[in-house]
């Protein structure tokens, strides 16, 4: 959970929790297909936020390597 700040955890919760009352408020409507459509669109940009925080790790890493090979260089 270190890639994921509080808010977005509040965020995807709030997001679950209205998907789950919508459920069972309007049931299985085509109406629904909305609802499921704001839920995985919310659920992606979190995954998104997941691998681009790890992304961004791994380029760091790599720059801080990078920096290292050119200080023994000099």
């Amino acid at each position: 959970m270190r890639y994921l700040d509080t808010g977005s955890i509040v965020v995807m919760t709030i997001t679950l929790v209205l998907f789950v009352v919508a459920l069972f408020m309007k049931g299985m409507t085509h109406d629904m297909l909305l609802e499921a459509g704001v839920f995985l669109i919310s659920l992606k940009m979190m995954i998104m936020l997941y691998k681009n925080a790890r992304a961004g790790e791994r380029t760091q890493r790599l720059l801080e390597e990078i920096v290292q090979h050119v200080r023994a260089g000099e």
